[in-house]
């Protein structure tokens, strides 16, 4: 099944990514990974706000009483609910952890208020970036230490199951999830050669898993059971990330970048939206 796909945002963003709906603003949050620049969308009055950070941003969530958590290249931050307004943004580190050659990437809260966030070397290199996560105190705690590009997380409606992406390794992965643990890795679907690689993903009100696929042109939808059984082409390579949003959660919002192509097409780095493409589940806000 297909459907067709509009232009939400028309930007040139380096490397779009992390979609999320702030239910709280009714406002979507994404980002310009290199651009270091977190950018709001609202799709009822279309009315756009850009913020630079002074470091790369590899994601931004809601925080339970306002504000945003961002995932930087060198930790953790906050800002305060006022951030729009107040020129220092209340800004302030919950977790500061500088390491040569590394930084953030794609992060997820989970439904217990913790945020999952990924790290990646800025080589790309194995084994380089790790999965962590960190509770609204600033404790910290590695998942995963042996990740190349930790990218899309999310859990199934009932917060039994986490899906995770290590984009080289091809595979959507799936954990048994209990009381903040992930255990049982297992492969949920592999993409196949000349497919792309899994980038960021979210998961539907049914329990199904929609991944965005880096040089494949396209998001795709998979079963609970791995079946591949929705495909939506789109008019750029580099397809970053997906999340539903608007009032009803009824909307796929796409995030694409332009990073690394020599003649990019016209929309990379825009974000784009798929209307009534199904029903998201409503994310929780971080708790920190």
């Amino acid at each position: 099944m297909t459907a067709p796909c509009e232009v939400a945002v028309r930007a040139e963003a380096e490397l779009g990514e992390g979609p999320t709906w702030d239910a709280a603003t009714g406002r979507l949050l994404w980002i310009d990974i290199l651009g270091s620049r977190v950018h709001t969308y609202d799709p009822a009055t279309g009315h756009r706000t850009v913020r630079r950070t002074d470091q790369h941003v590899g994601a931004v969530k809601p925080r339970v009483g306002g504000g945003l958590v961002l995932n930087l290249r060198d930790g953790i931050g906050l800002l305060g609910a006022d951030s729009d307004t107040d020129a220092d943004g209340g800004f302030r580190w919950l977790h500061h952890e500088p390491v040569p050659g590394r930084r953030a990437n794609d992060a997820a809260v989970a439904p217990d208020g913790t945020l999952w966030a990924g790290t990646m070397r800025y080589d790309e290199a194995p084994g380089g970036g790790t999965l962590s996560r960190i509770t609204g105190d600033g404790s910290v705690e590695v998942v995963l230490d042996d990740v190349a590009v930790s990218n899309g997380t999310g859990w199934s409606p009932d917060g039994r199951l986490m899906y995770y992406v290590d984009s080289p390794t091809r595979r959507v992965d799936v954990f048994d999830y209990a009381n903040g643990k992930a255990s049982g890795r297992r492969t949920l679907a592999e993409i196949e050669e000349g497919a792309g690689f899994p980038d960021g993903l979210t998961v539907d009100a049914e329990g199904c898993v929609w991944v965005a696929l880096w040089e494949g042109a396209a998001v795709r939808r998979y079963t609970p059971d791995g079946e591949l059984d929705r495909v939506i082409p789109l008019p750029v390579p580099r397809v970053t990330a997906c999340a539903f949003a608007g009032p009803d959660l009824t909307d796929l919002y796409i995030t694409t970048a332009r990073v690394g192509l020599a003649s990019p097409p016209p929309l990379s780095g825009s974000v784009l939206v798929v209307p009534g493409a199904g029903k998201g589940l409503a994310q929780p806000a971080f708790a920190g």
